[in-house]
């Protein structure tokens, strides 16, 4: 790897988009540092020739040592950074536990603030720079039992863009990608932390019961691959952040996440919680 080349921290590399990132970013030339929060998953990004590093968002020691080797690699620089590393908890927002929405905040947001506040300093010190956050199609939609994961979303979009107001003539940028359904192992995971902190009892004790035990069983079934692209298609767009000119504040991937975007600047929100709600109900 050439001594000049562009420098990029990426989290949530043990699979997915991440791990799609790191490897077609390092075919472009970047010098490109994946992360994963779990050692096992490091040492593969390591058998593959990255120079790989344990970051886990809910620890924030693994975070600081993570970015100091980093930057100890980099002499202090950092062009890029993609955060992307999150997961969900389903399930309607009265059966999740204070802890879970706590825990799962610090995964999706607090985590994300405390890796980008250091990094900012970073660029600028050089002068430049490029952020880039993977939100979702619920960072600007909410639907029914995916609230704790939608709020996180939500409190995500509203971060990025004061950061990007902020941060207006510094020559860094700050972009948004708003995927839809991606092929990854978002719902398996999702799975593991209903079960987590909800479970049988909280089923059992809930007024969704009926609900939750029809979309568990759906989901293990699989998604449906309706409209579902690959985690390329979100890379394709981190591309374009990292390396274009004039970066846009927002990438959408997706036919629904661009459907759903005009539907909702369309109808009235009486009418969209309709359109909404059916479609989660369809689901049941």
């Amino acid at each position: 790897m050439s001594a000049d080349a562009r420098t990029i921290l990426i989290t949530g590399c043990s699979s997915g988009i991440g791990q799609v990132a790191a490897h077609q970013m390092r075919g472009r030339g970047w010098r490109v540092f994946p992360t994963a929060r779990k050692q096992a998953d490091v040492d593969k990004l390591l058998a593959e020739g990255f120079e790989a590093f344990l970051l886990d968002y809910e620890r924030p020691e693994t975070i600081q040592a993570a970015l100091s080797s980093v930057l100890e690699l980099t002499g202090g620089k950092l062009d890029a950074l993609f955060n992307n590393g999150a997961y969900a908890i389903p399930g309607a927002v009265e059966d999740i536990p204070i802890d879970g929405l706590k825990t799962l905040f610090q995964a999706n947001f607090f985590g994300w603030h405390e890796l980008t506040q250091p990094v900012i300093k970073v660029m600028r010190a050089q002068g430049h720079g490029r952020i880039v956050q993977c939100s979702s199609i619920l960072g600007f939609i909410a639907m029914k039992y995916r609230g704790a994961y939608t709020s996180s979303k939500f409190a995500l979009e509203a971060y990025s863009d004061t950061l990007r107001q902020e941060l207006d003539g510094t020559g860094i940028h700050v972009s948004l990608i708003e995927p839809g359904p991606i092929a990854t192992r978002f719902t398996p995971n999702s799975l593991a932390n209903f079960d987590r902190w909800i479970g049988e009892e909280g089923m059992k004790a809930s007024p969704h019961e009926q609900i939750y035990r029809t979309r568990r069983k759906r989901m293990e079934g699989g998604e449906p691959g309706f409209f579902k692209l690959g985690p390329g298609s979100v890379v394709e767009k981190l591309i374009h952040a990292t390396e274009a000119k004039r970066p846009r504040a927002r990438y959408r991937v997706t036919i629904p996440t661009i459907a759903l975007n005009i539907i909702r600047r369309v109808l009235s929100t009486r009418l969209l919680d309709r359109f909404l709600i059916r479609a989660a109900n369809s689901e049941e």
